[in-house]
């Protein structure tokens, strides 16, 4: 059973100052709940063909995995792929213009768990979409405090 959760947003803030946070992957662990730590094994800037290695800590498990940027367009889009472990995945970020200064970003994740995952995955499905409204309402909040007045 394929899982594939989509959650969108509305952050008062230029798409390209979302785009600047979320799409870079070494700012994951500010804004994702669960994103422990990230490490580049290609040198920045995100590009096609940056790979990352990425621990998290999901539903009581330590997870670790490597995601290959497959896809980029500045300030519009970016999908990043694994293909190891039991739960190979794609994640896709966008950024749409949603009013004046207003981005739209949706966050999706896709994927075929295998072995145990596999029969847990309406489980899975509804825990990864509650944690990803959660990171989207995190980084909504980080992007619309306002700047400090001197």
């Amino acid at each position: 059973m394929p899982v594939d959760v989509r959650v969108e947003t509305v952050i008062d803030s230029a798409p390209e100052r979302v785009a600047s946070l979320a799409g870079d992957p070494a700012n994951a662990p500010r804004w994702y709940a669960n994103i422990r730590s990230v490490d580049w094994q290609t040198p920045p800037p995100v590009a096609v063909g940056s790979r990352l290695d990425f621990v998290a800590q999901f539903l009581g498990r330590r997870l670790a995995y490597t995601y290959e940027v497959v896809e980029l367009e500045p300030e519009r889009r970016l999908v990043m792929r694994t293909t190891d472990g039991p739960f190979p995945m794609e994640t896709t970020y966008s950024w749409d213009p949603a009013g004046a200064g207003q981005t739209r970003m949706t966050l999706r994740n896709r994927g075929n768990p295998s072995g145990f995952s596999r029969m847990a995955a309406p489980v899975l499905e509804r825990a990864m979409r509650r944690a990803t409204t959660k990171d989207l309402a995190r980084l909504k909040a980080i992007l619309e405090v306002p700047p400090a007045s001197v």
